[in-house]
């Protein structure tokens, strides 16, 4: 599994062409092996929620699954800490996804844990 990460800027110009900032965008791409994808598909996790959203009223909402990464996600961002933030979520929910493929590959088999 390979988590690609493009990281851009462009500067924001007034309706005048005023200089008004950078505005910063996020893309990433989700590359699966092809038994990842054998897995994927098998078990049909295709829309598994890796991020979520949290709405003004609390509640959250499914922002990236697993078939819109592997398409392919972006983002635009008005500020640097905020890019860090949401690429650091997406890389914790793909470490994550990662581990539930793992479990994926023992169904039909044992698992000896030794202490």
């Amino acid at each position: 599994m390979k988590l690609i990460i493009e990281r851009n800027q462009r500067e924001k110009k007034g309706l005048l062409g005023g200089y008004k900032g950078v505005a910063f965008s996020l893309a990433c791409k989700l590359e699966l092996s092809p038994e990842e994808k054998d897995l994927v598909d098998r078990y049909i996790v295709g829309n598994y929620t890796l991020t979520y959203r949290t709405l003004s009223d609390g509640t959250q909402e499914a922002e990236n699954t697993l078939n819109g990464l592997m398409a392919g996600g972006y983002m635009e961002l008005e500020d640097v800490a905020t890019l860090l933030h949401n690429e650091e979520v997406i890389k914790d929910a793909c470490q994550k996804f990662k581990i539930l493929l793992e479990v994926m590959k023992t169904f039909g088999g044992q698992e000896v844990i030794e202490f």
